[in-house]
């Protein structure tokens, strides 16, 4: 990948970043383990 990046695909690239944290685990404790794992997560 380029060194140097357009503005606009680094902020996709730090938006596309955080929505890859892991969900926190009070979440998976309030749905009784329904939800295990961000839908959205990429490789």
């Amino acid at each position: 990948m380029a060194y140097n990046k357009p503005l606009a695909k680094k902020l996709r690239l730090i938006n596309r970043e955080k929505s890859n944290q892991p969900i926190p685990v009070w979440v998976t404790a309030k749905t009784l383990m329904k939800i295990r794992r961000r839908f959205r997560l990429r490789h």
